[in-house]
């Protein structure tokens, strides 16, 4: 039997499957420059900042979350207002198996819906597979911040790539 995956818009009863994941990625130091996990509290209100236009997506597969992906602000400056940034997240054990790209495919043409012409996002140059879902996608590496952060005690480099829709 094939494990169909599905890609609905989350709903508030999907953030502790969000911050479950979320918390994931802060602990495997791979996709943030986030150290200390979140709590319930932090999602609901991440959450509810993230209606309308910044449309927040889960992919489910035999009806448990799996990933996530939203369009978060890239700038409150009113001449971004078409500009999206980007936050994907998957759990450890689904990585690579294509709920990324659905995900991101989903997440595309809402952002064409809600008048978004570009997207970018922040990756850590070492974050190898993030960086070929990125590509596989069409986003292109457009450079990078060098000492961008501090993550465990060291400097942090971060990519930034961008997709025009």
């Amino acid at each position: 039997m094939i494990n169909t995956l599905t890609v609905r818009q989350a709903t508030p009863a999907d953030t502790g499957s969000i911050l479950r994941i979320y918390n994931q990625g802060i602990e495997d130091r791979i996709a943030t420059l986030e150290t200390e996990t979140k709590d319930s509290s932090y999602m609901e209100a991440w959450f509810n900042d993230h209606q309308g236009r910044f449309s927040v997506l889960v992919a489910e597969r035999e009806g448990k979350v799996i990933g996530w992906a939203s369009l978060n602000p890239y700038s409150h400056r009113c001449a971004y207002n078409g500009v999206a940034d980007l936050s994907v997240y998957i759990e450890r054990s689904f990585r690579g198996q294509g709920a990324g790209s659905s995900l991101l495919e989903s997440l595309h043409k809402i952002a064409k819906e809600n008048s978004f012409y570009k997207i970018v996002l922040f990756t850590f140059p070492f974050n190898e597979s993030g960086q070929g879902l990125y590509r596989k996608m069409g986003y292109r590496q457009v450079g990078v911040f060098e000492k961008q952060g501090i993550m465990d005690g060291a400097f942090i480099d971060v990519m930034i790539m961008e997709k025009l829709l």
